[in-house]
């Protein structure tokens, strides 16, 4: 008997055991679960990161969180469903424009969205291989903003992206990186949350296979940019640039100079319809008809297709490009072929 009672106090102290091993786990995943939820409803950003929010009709709260969560405004899609689904808001939401910021929680956004539409919204379209002074041409003929405003913005004012990091505070310290998009403003809009609307676009390209593609080709990012604005503004088929990161990327490993005609239409500022010997001797940093290496900095903002040229360029022995009259491209490998592509197609 004596045997069995002590066998009793040990399966006792085991189901004991047992329960305060479950007792800690769940206090942990409690804990565990309310650090995650502070996180998932805090804003995402101090920064006013302003957006404007299109509400079409029929759009749920689920479809907003989403867009909110990709548009890098929200942590957590799932937090905003949550609280979405405590205030009914699918049965209170009306279509229209709102502006919504980065500095505000998933809860302040839908205290807006179910407040009704007020913000009013300017389209702009930034096109690829635009230069960051025709972006801010572009944006000062919207109003938002004056030419001085935008000067002010590049050379003074911080931005918290990783990209930037390292980058003198100079006129050409945003160059490439205001991605080519269509954004809905508001007309209130700062030249500063204009200038941020478009950085973080632009952070979007940068996903963990991108990041780890330009590690694996020992690439910094703005040298990624670099080089694929390069390739936006010589490229006018799509088919053609992979080809043409190729014969760059060719180039910069055996140090030849790039030769690349943009980079002498960027120093003139205003494109000549043809080239001439003199102007292939202009001193300047960015000719790289006179420099070996990329230029100093970005000479347009490059679309998707280009950057993703640059990443995953052809494997080629090409030297050579040459533009056709239908705007492809001929390539070549040695300059007697280059010659030859000259004579047959100009």
């Amino acid at each position: 008997m004596g045997r069995k009672r002590r066998k009793s106090k040990k399966g006792k102290h085991r189901v004991i055991s047992i329960i305060s091993i479950i007792v800690i786990l769940l206090g942990l995943a409690v804990m565990g679960g309310g650090a995650w939820w502070y996180w998932a409803t805090q804003p995402y950003s101090k920064q006013d990161a302003s957006e404007i929010m299109a509400v079409t009709p029929g759009m749920t709260a689920n479809q907003i969180g989403t867009e909110l969560e990709r548009r890098k405004l929200i942590r957590s899609a799932f937090a905003f469903r949550i609280i979405a689904t405590q205030l009914e808001a699918d049965s209170k939401l009306y279509a229209g424009d709102y502006l919504l910021s980065a500095n505000m929680s998933p809860e302040e956004m839908l205290t807006e969205l179910l407040s009704g539409p007020k913000a009013e919204a300017i389209r702009v379209t930034i096109p690829e291989g635009y230069t960051t002074n025709q972006i801010i041409d572009l944006l000062v003929q919207k109003g938002i903003g004056t030419k001085e405003e935008y000067q002010k913005v590049i050379t003074t004012d911080d931005f918290n992206y990783n990209f930037l990091q390292g980058i003198s505070k100079d006129g050409h310290r945003l160059d490439g990186f205001l991605f080519p998009d269509t954004y809905f403003l508001n007309k209130k809009a700062t030249p500063r949350s204009a200038i941020d609307s478009m950085l973080r676009r632009f952070e979007k390209e940068l996903t963990p296979e991108v990041k780890t593609q330009l590690q694996t080709m020992n690439m910094s990012t703005r040298d990624w940019v670099n080089l694929a604005a390069l390739v936006e503004k010589e490229a006018l088929r799509d088919e053609d640039r992979a080809m043409i990161a190729s014969v760059l990327k060719n180039r910069l490993n055996i140090n030849m100079p790039l030769q690349v005609d943009a980079t002498i239409q960027y120093i003139l500022g205003t494109p000549k319809a043809k080239l001439y010997n003199k102007d292939l001797k202009i001193e300047s940093p960015y000719n790289t008809y006179l420099h070996t290496g990329l230029p100093p900095s970005p000479i347009a903002s490059p679309g998707h297709a280009s950057l993703d040229a640059v990443l995953h360029p052809e494997n080629t022995d090409y030297l050579y490009y040459l533009a056709k009259p239908d705007g492809y491209h001929v390539f070549a490998k040695t300059f007697d072929e280059h010659l030859q592509n000259q004579e047959k197609y100009q």
